[in-house]
């Protein structure tokens, strides 16, 4: 087994504390009194800059220490914050990604500019620091974990850094040396006792230790008498040897209580394969139940029920690991609203409501791009610039609303606002204009909104670099419509617009009904499924020429599948109305019968028949035959023009 790359390791660890960075300097923007939140940027900066030297991104040390040292004088409460300071910031952080992630292509021009900068904001009066601010003494102990110099810790950096913060008198503890015949270069061998007088807090000792912490040993203890807030040097023989002694525990000591890591970082790729592997057991655990289902053998019975039950938990364990918090999506856009906000000089504040609920992470990784343009359209054409607002008698900072929650087997995602909402007279004229509508023709309110997901379709005067070229919303429809979700809009002049995104749980394994259209067999998503009805010959000879139902009062139009499949075979004297949905809109699906639920493995459809829009997906069944999975998006649009057709004919 390969050890991992400390490169790549650091890597990841740096993405996170970006992210970590940027999201306490946008909520530092709106608090700069928030000690809390200096902190966090500080402590995500030192990281940054330590774990960089040890790694080799000399650059991206160099650079972080110059932001570190204005972050760190601000939390010794020497300098004010400033919104200024927290925008350069924000650039350095941007800065900061692009030395990690392409060195070579990094701006070092641009990077200069935001040194000067905050050199000329750090310039400005500082605030005064607290007079005769005491001085503490504290007593160090450390040990780092045997492989550390070999994933790249100096532990002298770590020294020199406790000297930085006062008087420090050091003594290494050397009990744990073995022989020298036994001894390997690369292990770290040594303890350390450090006793420390300085100004600063218990934090910033520990801030040392930030990236290796974990896995070390550490205890930092109050020197109990004044006389011991002294620097003295320790004798190393007075120091007990062996592991048992040198230990926190021997000593007497409350080691500082550091838990270990509780999750394990799992490429993406290996919960791909688990997926598959899975899906392959779903599907042959199929194939043994139909094979029990013809046995007259109770013990195959038995084994086929109880590899039944092991499948379908392995299946939920195994999509649980792949369910991530849309939390994590939506703190993205943070950045996105700050910045446009002030390229456009508009108050607008972003508000979450449920980022705990989880969704597949294709899902989220998917659906970024489609959010972000539907966020981008928000800001640009819904929320109205501070002299609109007033005008309308709002208060002059806009609301963006995005929120999450579960509705049976689906995620509905909002992204709402509090703007003026969709015009419908300029959607109209311009669809006329587009061609897309004929003049007059009567459209429902939701048939309209829709039109602006047409390509090329934009109401924008002109264009800019937000919009205007009409390709954003295009993007978003067909992002969607892959993922098999569907999109609501409701809107109210004046009071703004919600969109509505409705997606599947997982684009793994779905639960479906399995259904026969002649001599085919087709899977329809359970999640859609509202109820089935039947629908005898007479029934059927009698809805020809209008295909309505009459369920409970509601009329719900009706596809025949035969004559969309063409099947040839004579139908079922009394054929199944599957009665599915999508949004608020409904239509049934007439089949010759309705077989039972079925545990689909969703494969996807190859290119030659990516333009095959009724189909989402193939699925393999017990007997290894191959079912089509519907899509039911595309039919309930095609059900209800062909609803449209016949009311327009009558």
């Amino acid at each position: 087994m390969s050890n991992p790359d400390p490169t790549q390791i650091y890597l990841q660890e740096a993405q996170e504390l970006l992210e970590q960075l940027e999201t306490a300097l946008l909520d530092l923007d709106h608090d700069l009194a928030n000690g809390s939140l200096i902190d966090t940027a500080f402590r995500a900066l030192h990281t940054i800059k330590g774990s960089g030297a040890m790694f080799g991104f000399d650059a991206v040390a160099a650079f972080t220490h110059h932001v570190e040292g204005a972050f760190d004088r601000m939390r010794n409460g020497t300098l004010a914050p400033t919104r200024n300071l927290v925008a350069v910031a924000l650039a350095a952080k941007d800065h900061i990604r692009q030395l990690i992630a392409s060195p070579g292509a990094a701006d070092t021009a641009g990077g200069q500019a935001i040194l000067e900068e905050l050199e000329r904001l750090t310039r400005g009066r500082p605030v005064e620091p607290e007079a005769g601010r005491p001085q503490q003494g504290w007593h160090v102990r450390f040990r780092l974990p045997r492989d550390a110099m070999a994933m790249g810790t100096n532990p002298l950096l770590l020294l020199e850094e406790l000297r930085g913060l006062g008087s420090a008198t050091v003594a290494a503890r050397t009990g744990d040396v073995p022989p020298l015949a036994a001894i390997d270069p690369a292990a770290c061998y040594l303890g350390w006792d450090v006793r420390l007088v300085t100004e600063q807090p218990r934090a910033a000792i520990e801030d040392v230790f930030i990236f290796v912490m974990d896995d070390m040993e550490l205890s930092i203890e109050p020197l109990a008498a004044p006389q011991d807030a002294r620097p003295q040097a320790p004798a190393a023989a007075a120091v007990p040897a062996g592991p048992a002694a040198s230990s926190p525990q021997a000593q007497g000591q409350q080691p500082v209580a550091f838990q270990p890591a509780n999750t394990v970082r799992v490429p993406t790729e290996r919960l791909d394969e688990l997926m598959d592997r899975v899906g392959e057991l779903v599907i042959a655990q199929s194939r043994l139940k139909q094979i029990a289902a013809d046995s007259a053998d109770l013990a195959v019975k038995s084994v086929a029920e109880e590899v039944e039950r092991l499948a379908l938990e392995l299946r939920d364990t195994t999509m649980s690991v792949r369910m991530m918090p849309i939390g994590h999506l939506f703190g993205r856009f943070r950045r996105l609203v700050h910045d446009l906000a002030r390229d456009l000089g508009k108050h607008i504040e972003m508000v979450t409501e449920g980022e705990e609920t989880e969704l597949d992470k294709t899902v989220i990784e998917r659906l970024a791009d489609p959010m972000m343009h539907l966020l981008r359209n928000s800001i640009d054409h819904g929320l109205e610039d501070p002299a609109g607002r007033a005008a309308a008698g709002k208060p002059a900072h806009g609301t963006i609303t995005l929120s999450a929650r579960h509705v049976g087997a689906e995620v509905r995602v909002s992204i709402a606002d509090d703007g003026r909402g969709l015009d419908k007279a300029r959607i109209r004229a311009r669809a006329e204009a587009n061609g897309l509508v004929q003049p007059g023709a009567k459209l429902a309110d939701a048939e309209l909104y829709h039109l602006i997901f047409q390509p090329g379709f934009s109401t924008a005067e002109a264009v800019t670099n937000l919009s205007g070229r009409g390709v954003g919303m295009d993007v978003v429809k067909r992002t969607v419509d892959s993922l098999r979700g569907s999109i609501d809009i409701a809107s109210a002049p004046g009071r703004g617009a919600e969109m509505v995104l409705r997606l599947p749980l997982t684009l793994a394994i779905i639960d479906g009904l399995l259904v026969r259209v002649g001599r085919g067999r087709y899977v329809i998503p359970l999640s859609a499924v509202e109820e089935c009805v039947e629908l005898s010959m007479e029934e059927d000879a009698r809805s020809r020429g209008r295909s309505f139902l009459n369920i409970r009062g509601d009329l719900v139009p009706f596809l025949r599948l035969r004559e969309l499949f063409n099947a040839r075979e004579a139908p079922d004297r009394y054929q199944k109305v599957v009665i599915v949905s999508a949004g608020d809109l409904r239509v049934g699906l007439v089949v010759d019968q309705v077989i039972g639920d079925h545990q689909t493995v969703i494969k996807s459809l190859s290119k030659l028949h990516a333009d095959v829009g009724i189909f989402s997906g193939a699925t393999i069944l017990g007997d290894g035959t191959v079912a089509l999975i519907l899509d039911i998006g595309n039919l309930v649009d095609h059900g209800q023009a062909q609803e449209a057709r016949l009311k327009a004919a009558s």
